[in-house]
């Protein structure tokens, strides 16, 4: 088939996530063909740096051998099998690794991070209904925040285009203001300007804890929010905050999980532990559709009675799907054999000397935090990211700019001369753009 026919029976038959159909009049889709590493390669053959790994899930390259034998593998045993009233030995082992790394237990299965947010806001709300606390039914978030576009993740989001259409259909949720830095006073240090941010917290669950199932929060980095990034200090205030008020914490760490802050989780680095964590992303390095919720064991025991009222009753047709979970203990295994989190400070480092040569262009908050580098394009322009996208394609790079926010989030196998391609061809780009 050709790509002009494969391309025309897409744009007739498929409705592509977080798009304008109608700019694909003007701005073809790109159809790929095979991946090995960080690159993607279209029909023809052309070359992309994958630097955005694939919307932040595939933190081990295209094509890894190690993901794909674990797949075949398990396919010869059992594809899939429903989890209720039935087990298997993947997702036992899976949620049994997941427990130690996280210091929380009884893992709840998705396919998805905004369905691993819901299912988090539903066992919060839940857990205060079985305790005979149902006045505590309201959630607060992050001002900038994003947590998934489904209705009960949007009602916890702060991002206006994605959330001011459905307003209407919402439970709307009070927001607490933003530690990112960059919103800091002039001369006010970033751990400063967290402990404002969190003195205000404070304040207002002070008022307000009666009301308040849970706090949802992105540890260290508000990822849609154009790279926000913040000190770990507001997140030990916050569970503190959390814990006097009697208030749940609900960390995301579905974008900032897995290594991507430079800690197996983000969390681990401001040395708390929350009453639900959110994981999917890069838990199957990017190859199967797979999420997670791991609680307490007073947040289970709450479920855990002779009623089935008070059980947790919420599914997905493919929950703990053998396959997914075959993915997730194989990019585990990665972890544990490979010493990724070390490795990951070492490409980190190369990175960021390399992006020096970004600061002779109208940048600011240049920004890094583990696996995830940043910096704000001071332009005017407001096609700006529509312009850099295509240039960067056009160059054989793969990123898509938030607003004026340039980042990178790239598979964690990066070698130097590819970090060399990718800095040097983000500042050819950048200069075609403006």
């Amino acid at each position: 088939m050709s790509n002009e026919a494969l391309l025309k029976r897409s744009l007739q038959a498929v409705w592509h996530p977080c798009t304008q159909m109608k700019q694909h009049e003007h701005l073809p889709l790109v159809p790929m063909q095979s991946g090995e590493g960080v690159w993607l390669k279209d029909a023809d053959g052309k070359r992309y740096l994958d630097a955005v790994s694939s919307w932040w899930v595939n933190i081990f390259g295209h094509n890894n051998p190690r993901i794909k034998d674990a797949i075949k593998q398990q396919l010869d045993t059992l594809e899939h099998v429903m989890l209720a009233g039935f087990t298997h030995a993947p997702v036992v082992e899976l949620s049994e690794k997941l427990a130690v790394l996280t210091g929380l237990g009884h893992a709840f299965y998705a396919s998805d991070g905004a369905s691993a947010t819901e299912i988090a806001l539903k066992m919060s709300f839940h857990y205060w209904r079985n305790s005979e606390k149902e006045a505590k039914n309201k959630f607060i978030s992050l001002q900038n925040s994003y947590h998934g576009e489904t209705l009960g993740s949007l009602g916890v989001t702060d991002v206006a285009i994605f959330k001011d259409t459905y307003a209407a259909l919402l439970t709307q949720s009070a927001k607490m203001p933003s530690p990112d830095f960059r919103l800091a006073e002039t001369g006010e240090s970033a751990e400063d300007f967290a402990l404002r941010c969190a003195k205000e917290l404070e304040d207002y669950l002070a008022q307000h804890h009666h009301e308040l199932a849970a706090f949802i929060i992105e540890p260290l980095v508000q990822c849609a929010a154009g790279m926000g990034m913040y000190h770990p200090v507001y997140l030990k205030r916050a569970r503190e905050i959390c814990s006097q008020y009697g208030v749940h914490l609900i960390a995301d760490e579905i974008a900032v999980g897995f290594g991507r802050t430079g800690t197996m989780f983000a969390c681990e680095q401001s040395d708390i532990k929350p009453d639900f964590i959110c994981l999917s992303k890069g838990i199957t390095g990017g190859y199967l559709p797979l999420s997670a919720v791991l609680t307490t064991d007073d947040v289970y025991a709450a479920f855990y009675d002779d009623s089935t009222a008070k059980a947790f009753l919420h599914s997905h047709s493919y929950t703990g799907n053998p396959l997914a979970c075959s993915a997730a203990l194989a990019t585990l295994a990665i972890f544990e054999t490979d010493d990724v989190i070390n490795k990951n400070k070492q490409t980190a480092a190369i990175i960021n000397d390399k992006m020096k040569v970004l600061t002779d262009l109208p940048i600011k908050h240049l920004r890094n935090q583990g696996m995830i580098f940043a910096f704000d394009v001071k332009t005017e322009q407001t096609t700006f990211a529509n312009t850099f996208y295509q240039q960067s394609l056009e160059h054989g790079l793969l990123l898509r700019p938030i607003g004026k926010t340039v980042y990178f989030m790239p598979p964690y196998v990066i070698n130097e001369t590819e970090i060399d391609f990718l800095v040097q061809t983000t500042k050819l780009s950048i200069e075609a753009s403006l």
